[in-house]
């Protein structure tokens, strides 16, 4: 095989042969059933293939590329910062762009979320999470306070702690339901995003923190949008009962803004859908705008205090990557580009572009419903999808889209024209009405 410095030159076919024999792609099979498309560059919100071949990103990359890719202020962030450090250790060092990225975070969330702990990915801001809230329980001199609530078919990453908070039956996660922590779940909201909020939706979380709020360190939810779990849309309403509940039964309240988090709805967090305040919220993906790992997990003054001043005197975390140079640059850039960008026209118009190009979906059969929100449109079906199939249709029509289960979706970045936007959803359309 070439020199990586020659991607031109690379035989792609060996490439995605070797691919096969040495790595585990995640959600796979190690057998190579099913093969990878070696990109080898990206470019605003095209891929390009080994094989030449050029795909206009739908996925941003999991949701967090929302600059698209190879973007002139992103690239020369990186690359300023690399001149000075890729990297320090955070215990008892800080740095520029560890302070100014957490005084941004702190100005652009709630008043209330005035401390900002740094990790490496959205499953472990998860897990510092509920670290955060079982410790600050401790500390209150009530250990006993250790289970946590979680919503069906809600989603929380893939480390161990994360697991036990995703829903153990219809979740990815039920192989292990033997072996991870037991918690509490409520059935997810029922009404949908443009309609009221009852107390009947919320009657059985209401009943669950009623009888066991003794128990019951913290609720965790992603707000407005589960993403990973169902791609369901619910009123935000419920994340208002829900704050009600959570303060009358004296317990912590977590945000898992991971996948939703800076623009993706259309408010800068989903939160704001709500105006309600967490006491914890984990962001991470579009953080960095795609470019490296990095999350960051918020706690109030309550939590904070609470911890510090009691107890062990010290929050016992702390990860080797924490604060990384390069990541923190990245995500500055990033969300200073975002907020320097009329953005909230920019998510507008994809809804508008999204809602229009999937509409046709609806009379497919097989088709149950057809749904956006903010930068987000779901096509969800009757039946799971066969990827092995599905996946060459689409790179067949120049598009990348990673459907998962019944669900085929879209999360453009945010630099999609409406003419890519086009392109893809006619795409899925078409596809799905191949299949018929």
């Amino acid at each position: 095989m070439t020199s990586a410095t020659e991607p031109d030159t690379w035989d792609w076919k060996q490439l995605q042969d070797t691919d096969r024999k040495v790595i585990w792609h995640p959600y796979s099979s190690a057998s190579g059933n099913l093969d990878a498309y070696p990109v080898v560059s990206a470019s605003g919100v095209r891929l390009k293939l080994a094989d030449g071949r050029e795909l206009i990103d739908g996925m941003a990359s999991w949701w967090c590329a929302i600059h698209g890719y190879n973007h002139p202020v992103m690239n020369r962030a990186l690359e300023e910062q690399l001149g000075q450090m890729s990297h320090v250790m955070f215990g008892g060092l800080t740095h520029p762009p560890a302070v100014k990225l957490a005084s941004i975070l702190v100005d652009l969330t709630p008043a209330s979320l005035n401390r900002v702990f740094f990790s490496d990915s959205g499953s472990v801001a998860v897990e510092v999470a509920m670290k955060m809230a079982l410790q600050y329980w401790h500390a209150q001199d009530k250990p006993q306070k250790q289970k946590l609530v979680a919503l069906r078919q809600g989603y929380h990453g893939d480390t161990f702690g994360a697991m036990s908070l995703c829903d153990p039956v219809t979740g990815m996660h039920h192989l292990f339901g033997d072996v991870l922590p037991k918690h509490y779940f409520a059935p997810a909201p029922e009404c949908a995003f443009d309609e009221p909020c009852s107390d009947a939706d919320i009657k059985a979380m209401a009943d669950l923190l009623e009888a066991h709020h003794q128990e019951i360190a913290a609720v965790i939810v992603e707000p407005i949008v589960q993403g990973a779990g169902g791609m369901r849309f619910y009123s935000p309403e419920y994340l208002v009962k829900l704050r009600a509940l959570c303060d009358a039964f004296d317990t912590l309240l977590i945000f898992d803004e991971i996948a939703t988090g800076f623009g993706r709805t259309g408010k800068l967090f989903a939160m704001e859908h709500a105006a309600v305040e967490p006491d914890i919220l984990c962001l991470g993906k579009s953080l960095t705008g795609g470019y490296m790992t990095l999350a960051a997990t918020m706690c109030n003054s309550r939590v904070a205090d609470g911890i510090s001043n009691k107890g062990v005197g010290a929050f016992m975390h702390g990860p080797t990557f924490m604060g990384n140079p390069l990541a923190c640059s990245a995500a500055l850039a990033s969300t200073e580009l975002l907020i320097s960008l009329p953005w909230q026209r920019t998510v507008q118009r994809i809804n508008a572009a999204l809602k229009l190009g999937l509409e046709p979906a609806r009379e497919l059969p097989g088709v149950v419903e057809v749904r956006t929100l903010g930068a987000i449109g779901v096509i969800e079906l009757e039946q799971a999808v066969d990827m092995r199939k599905i996946q060459p249709m689409f790179v067949e029509r120049g598009v990348w889209i990673r459907p998962f289960g019944k669900l085929v979706y879209t999360m453009p970045p945010f630099i999609m024209n409406d003419e890519d936007i086009a392109t893809l959803c006619a795409a899925m359309v078409d596809v799905l009405a191949t299949l018929g």
